[in-house]
């Protein structure tokens, strides 16, 4: 078995004991959070004369479900579900899965996180360069100072800040939904235009939120590159101050990539102050929402999903690094 082999075996056993791990724990913690809106419908229906069955049955007419048993097999019909792929139903939305809500409020929230996400990525190794360049200068000072003062600054802040400034001082963007209801959705100009207008102010905050990081690391790992001793070498042997600045970059920029998966994974937890500051019907504000309704197939869904982008993206960090350092390949080549 080659290493790239062992390496993917090994990190799907372990993703899916962490799984498990995570779903057990969220299903008994989220179950122990007080209140239950089948149980206050079902006491309320009781109340109003309705026989305990009766009551029932209507509880279950009104939720599509209703949960049987003990504590203990209400989780081993979790789990068998989660092996079906079957997250349950959902009390926010009665009728309807668990799955089928995730997948309506993931796909709002996957692309604002990879549009924000690759555009401080972008931007911020390029600033990196030239902050570890011109470190010496004014322009590296500049530069240096303004990632460490966004890499400070909370998520949610900036949300706060740039809805104070883009949606009340100066109101040229929308900051409430998706897309304005006078366009049809669809594949048209206006629609589309809405679209991207709506998601204006989340992206802009996610690809602040993750500049400061970007340029501070690139800068760190171009000043560690240039120490090298092939740097040093190349400069002796006299090529070209170009070809040695791709050389600089290419190596500097191997760590990122690894820390670029585990950001996109990241980045949907803290989704949730984000969305809900915006009022964008994302994987976050769909988690306060079934918080608040005490949703627990939902909340249990949502926790799960969220894992498990975050075990993906460490998998996925780890297999692009194995791919693209030379060093690695080299060593599995051994192997």
């Amino acid at each position: 078995m080659t290493m790239f082999a062992r390496r993917l075996a090994g990190h799907l056993a372990r993703g899916l004991v962490m799984i498990l791990v995570v779903t057990t724990v969220s299903f008994f913690v989220i179950r122990s959070v007080p209140g239950d809106p089948m149980a206050a419908r079902y006491e309320k229906l009781v109340e109003q004369g309705m026989s305990p069955a009766a009551a029932q049955r209507a509880v279950e007419v009104l939720y599509g479900f209703a949960p049987t048993g003990g504590l203990w097999q209400q989780y081993v019909d979790y789990m068998s579900g989660l092996l079906h792929l079957d997250l349950g139903q959902s009390l926010t939305v009665p009728g309807v899965g668990v799955s089928a809500v995730l997948f309506s409020a993931a796909k709002w929230t996957v692309l604002p996180v990879l549009a924000g996400t690759l555009l401080s990525f972008l931007i911020g190794i390029v600033m990196g360069v030239y902050a570890a360049i011109k470190r010496s200068g004014r322009l590296g000072d500049v530069l240096a100072i303004s990632g460490s003062l966004l890499h400070g600054v909370p998520q949610y802040m900036l949300a706060l800040l740039l809805s104070a400034v883009f949606g009340t001082l100066i109101p040229i963007l929308p900051q409430d939904g998706t897309a304005d209801i006078m366009f049809e959705p669809g594949f048209n100009a206006g629609y589309i235009g809405s679209l991207i207008e709506h998601a204006t102010l989340p992206v802009l905050t996610y690809a602040l939120s993750s500049y400061g990081g970007w340029i501070l690391a690139m800068k760190s790992s171009v000043v560690t590159v240039l120490g090298d001793d092939f740097i040093l070498a190349a400069e002796l042997r006299g090529i070209k101050r170009g070809i040695i600045f791709r050389y600089v970059a290419r190596n500097a920029i191997l760590p990122l990539f690894t820390i670029l998966a585990l950001s996109l994974g990241m980045l949907f937890g803290g989704a949730i102050f984000i969305e809900r500051i915006f009022n964008y019907p994302g994987l976050g504000l769909m988690l306060i929402e079934s918080i608040t309704n005490r949703d627990y197939a939902l909340m249990g869904g949502a926790f799960l999903l969220i894992t498990v982008a975050i075990i993906v993206a460490n998998i996925v960090a780890d297999l692009f690094y194995t791919v693209i350092d030379p060093r690695v390949r080299s060593g599995e080549g051994a192997a």
